[in-house]
């Protein structure tokens, strides 16, 4: 049996282009790391996590049971302390979320006994609810106010074509203009209509059967653009324009812009015989501080 002791000498001489020092540095194999060094590098798999899990969420600290995390299965949260996946410790070994945890006790509220929020702090929790994918808290809050209300704003509003995109033109509008003129405030002029054809004393439409009515070519004589920076309609539902413009408002408000309206008149383009348009003609202030 041969036992090595220490690495083979290589005789060198005069001729040698290199050292025998210099080829070990060539030709020296990487480090193998130590066991302490793979534990830090990567986590053993799976994570163990004790039955009372201490929580740091975003800096604010909570403290529950392991069986009111895995509650539902299909979430995130559920996944997060299932084992599968490594969650870091902060430095008194709390198990670390790196999301804002303002609302996050609405959260484990749920899951521990089905508690709602007070209506003042649905619209939050429910984003909360929508990052953690815990569904049946969606479902709970979709079907209380002020979210109930939204769905039924919403599906008016999809009777609305480009409705967003109008919305955008308005912000845009106002910003230029204001820009250019080097003001606080801007106006523009918004036509906000029901019914895709004018009405007469003398007749007595509902939901636009003044469409059905008159022929292809008749109907043609009505088309035209009221001379407005944005118009919005016309659309069939019981809404009337000042529910419409009351969401015109409020989702401007919702994004920051101060926003005041009158009406200014209506649009008094003559089209054929006794008609004209009629549409209401609305101005809008944008004021930017």
């Amino acid at each position: 049996m041969v036992v090595v002791t220490g690495q083979n000498k290589v005789s060198a001489t005069p001729d040698d282009a290199m050292s025998s020092s210099d080829a070990e540095d060539d030709f020296q194999e990487p480090a193998t790391p130590t066991a302490t060094q793979a534990g830090q590098a990567l986590p053993l798999l799976p994570q163990q996590f004790p039955e009372v899990v201490p929580l740091n969420v975003g800096g604010m600290f909570f403290t529950t049971r392991l069986s009111t995390l895995r509650r539902y299965e299909d979430t995130m949260l559920a996944a997060m302390f299932s084992g599968r996946h490594y969650i870091p410790t902060d430095a008194e070994g709390r198990y670390f979320i790196d999301r804002d945890g303002t609302y996050f006790g609405d959260i484990l509220n749920f899951l521990r006994s089905g508690d709602l929020p007070p209506q003042e702090r649905v619209r939050s929790v429910y984003k909360e609810a929508q990052y953690y994918s815990i569904g049946p808290l969606l479902d709970n809050l979709e079907d209380i106010q002020p979210l109930k209300g939204e769905k039924v704003r919403q599906a008016f509003l999809g009777l609305m074509p480009y409705y967003k995109d109008h919305l955008e033109r308005i912000i845009e509008i106002a910003k230029l203009r204001a820009m250019q003129r080097k003001a606080r405030f801007a106006k523009l002029k918004v036509c906000v209509f029901k019914e895709e054809m004018p009405i007469t004393p003398y007749e007595c439409p509902h939901f636009n059967s003044l469409r059905f009515e008159r022929s292809e070519s008749e109907a043609k004589l009505f088309e035209h653009h009221c001379e407005v920076d944005v118009s919005f309609g016309p659309w069939e539902a019981v809404a009337d324009v000042y529910d419409l413009l009351h969401c015109i408002v409020s989702d401007l408000s919702a994004r920051g812009i101060a926003v005041d309206h009158q009406c200014i008149g209506v649009c008094d383009k003559h089209l054929v015989n006794h008609y004209y348009c009629k549409r209401p003609i609305y101005e809008f202030k944008i004021t930017w501080w």
